[in-house]
């Protein structure tokens, strides 16, 4: 499923027009998106939680010339799944 397909798929079960549903989506990727870049946890119970991991730098090989590279420190997103979507994906 793409992005389309989801705006199809709000806007069929809310009777929002296409462009309204779109408009939604959006709010909420720049919210989750914004709140990330601030450091800060988004929890939907029972969907999961959205956080920042943060990882160290750390020293790695270029596997294509076999020399050593470091690798910067950096943040990176993470999800994890609430027990309702883990159940509701289990069956």
């Amino acid at each position: 499923m793409n992005k389309s397909n989801v705006i199809d798929a709000i806007a069929s079960k809310t009777g929002l027009s296409k462009k309204d549903a779109d408009g939604a989506l959006e709010a909420i990727l720049d919210i989750i998106t914004e709140s990330l870049q601030k450091d800060e946890d988004i929890a939907l119970t029972g969907f999961g939680t959205f956080k920042i991991s943060h990882r160290s730098a750390r020293d790695g090989i270029n596997p294509a010339t076999k020399e050593k590279i470091k690798i910067p420190a950096m943040k990176v997103p993470k999800f994890k799944a609430g027990k309702t979507l883990k159940d509701a994906v289990k069956k």
